[in-house]
Order: structure tokens, then C-alpha cells, then sequence
């Protein structure tokens, strides 16, 4: 594979945009232990990975 200059392979990708929603967080663990272990102090921001998608 041939390795291209920064300014050749970069200007291929189309431009983005994001939309983030502003977030209401109110609450926070107590217990910092537990709060390490979920990596968040927010129990809203708590979204365990289960393995499989989240379809309706």
C-alpha cells in the first residue's frame, strides 16, 4: 500500500455534522466505588453493552 500525504487522502472525506442533544443530568451515584466500576457518576449516562443490538 502506498502511503499518501496527509493533504491527499484527507480532502477525499465529505465534510460532517453532528447533532448532540443538550443533556439534563441530575443525578449522581453515591457510592464512588460503584461509580468507577460503571465509568460514569451519572446514572443516566449508565448504558451497560449487552452484546446485541437494541431494536423496537
Amino acid at each position: 500500500m502506498k502511503p499518501y500525504p496527509e493533504k491527499d487522502w484527507i480532502s477525499n472525506f465529505p465534510v460532517a455534522m453532528a447533532y448532540v442533544p443538550w443533556q439534563q443530568l441530575t443525578l449522581t451515584f453515591d457510592d464512588l466505588d460503584e461509580a468507577y466500576e460503571k465509568g460514569t457518576i451519572f446514572p443516566e449516562l449508565c448504558k451497560p453493552f449487552s452484546g446485541r443490538r437494541n431494536v423496537k
